[in-house]
């Protein structure tokens, strides 16, 4: 195993038993916040074969959870993700689980996500990341209709909740019609 990678597991491990909740994958550097800025560029593989491009879902909200197989907090989050994307999907709602993940731990992530119903996608290979190399792991981006990051859902600010993220994403969120 690479030096680098034992250091992030090792950090990783240090959060977890401090119990921050976070996971940190890079030292010394303050988060980079997006709030209220046009998202980044993105288009990386996904978990299936195929390519997500986040400029494409102009028009959806786009929950972007940035996760990791070896991240327990991030594995914690992934099935209150899918749910969520279930219940909301009808209303233009659009999920991406992007693996931080190396390329030699991308069949970790997908067992990570199996049977779940997630759009997983991976940094690693992406061919546009604004994303790449985050300090902290999880952390959840809600970008609105119009392209622009409405909210930052960090770690260390408690587990993402289901009603923490109906907070930020609701208003977003164009209300399906009920049949007469």
């Amino acid at each position: 195993m690479h030096r680098p990678v034992v250091a992030a597991r090792f950090r990783a491990c240090i959060a977890l038993l401090l119990g921050l909740g976070a996971v940190s994958i890079a030292s010394g550097a303050a988060h980079r916040s997006l709030l209220g800025r046009e998202a980044p560029p993105l288009v990386a593989p996904t978990t299936r074969g195929a390519t997500i491009d986040l400029s494409a879902l102009r028009g959806h909200v786009v929950v972007l959870n940035l996760w990791a197989s070896w991240c327990p907090p991030c594995r914690d989050e992934l099935p209150m993700l899918a749910n969520f994307q279930a219940a909301h999907r009808g209303d233009g709602l659009v999920l991406i689980a992007l693996s931080a993940d190396r390329h030699r731990d991308r069949e970790d992530a997908r067992r990570a996500i199996a049977g779940l119903d997630l759009t997983g996608a991976f940094m690693d290979g992406a061919s546009a990341n604004g994303y790449a190399n985050p300090e902290v792991l999880p952390i959840t981006y809600v970008i609105g209709p119009d392209g622009i990051v409405q909210a930052e859902l960090l770690p260390g600010r408690g587990v993402l909740t289901e009603s923490v993220l109906t907070a930020a994403v609701a208003p977003l969120l164009r209300p399906t019609t009920a049949a007469p």
